[in-house]
């Protein structure tokens, strides 16, 4: 009977392990958050910033609230990730495609570099006023502006990829009788990965930052950026906190949902990257 008992609570340790080891995982992801919520706290009850312009936690998530039961805030945000969808996907196609060819041909590299060079250190919202001029108001401007400015960073890390992929593999690939497809799919793709994927990760967060200013600049009826600038003329502080909370969980979704999955399915299934 003592063997059995001991033998069931054998069974039962490793999930136990693994249950604190999932809890602790949990708690190291939100301490941070935890942390910063009442530091928020702190300042918003002692009073150094009126009420109205540092609101507390629970004047955000009323606001969060409300908002959300009016259906309000998910059509704001639904609108503005239609546009990052749609201007990130442009931008990838587009960046992905002119990355690798410069990494590939000492010609494109020539004509794209110098060009990319000088495009890329310029603010996004320099960029604002010609789009809007080219293209009006609206969201045809907002989304080629979102994929121009969110397609450097991908340029650049594209580039950077294909120009580390070790030359041996190369080689070796090449003597083993691999033709220019085979090669580009099984080696220089594989190898560029990595520093693709950091690349659209910079590039959706350019993508964010521009797009939240120039939905504003742009007069859309709808959006993120227009909710968020829109509370700032009637100093709702507590419902521009719930438009940044919601562009912090759809950043997170996307990371979790979109970028992991693509990375664990690759490169860290490949063995290229640590999990």
């Amino acid at each position: 009977m003592r063997d059995a008992v001991t033998a069931i609570a054998a069974d039962h340790a490793p999930d136990r392990s693994h249950g604190s080891e999932r809890l602790r995982l949990i708690w190291h992801n939100i301490f941070p958050f935890v942390v910063v919520g009442a530091i928020w706290e702190i300042i918003a009850w002692t009073g150094i910033f009126p009420r109205r312009l540092f609101p507390t936690l629970e004047d955000v998530a009323t606001a969060f609230v409300n908002l959300t039961i009016t259906g309000i805030l998910p059509h704001h945000a639904i609108e503005t990730v239609i546009r990052l969808l749609t201007g990130f996907a442009l931008a990838a196609i587009v960046g992905v495609t002119i990355g690798v060819l410069m990494g590939r041909s000492r010609r494109a590299e020539d004509i794209f570099l110098p060009l990319v060079s000088i495009g890329a250190p310029i603010p996004g919202l320099a960029y604002a006023p010609l789009f809007l001029l080219w293209f009006g108001l609206g969201n045809l401007s907002s989304v080629l502006l979102v994929g121009f400015v969110s397609a450097f960073p991908i340029i650049f890390n594209s580039w950077t990829g294909v120009k580390a992929v070790k030359e041996i593999w190369v080689r070796s690939a090449q003597a083993m009788g691999a033709n220019d497809h085979r090669l580009f799919r099984h080696v220089i793709l594989p190898g560029a990965l990595p520093y693709i994927l950091t690349g659209l990760r910079l590039g959706l967060a350019q993508a964010w930052r521009i797009l939240v200013a120039v939905e504003m600049l742009a007069a859309v009826p709808w959006g993120l950026g227009w909710l968020i600038f829109g509370a700032r003329k009637f100093l709702n502080t507590d419902i521009m906190m719930a438009g940044i909370v919601v562009i912090a969980l759809i950043g997170i979704a996307l990371e979790k949902l979109v970028f992991q999955k693509i990375e664990n399915y690759t490169v860290v299934r490949w063995g290229m990257i640590s999990s």
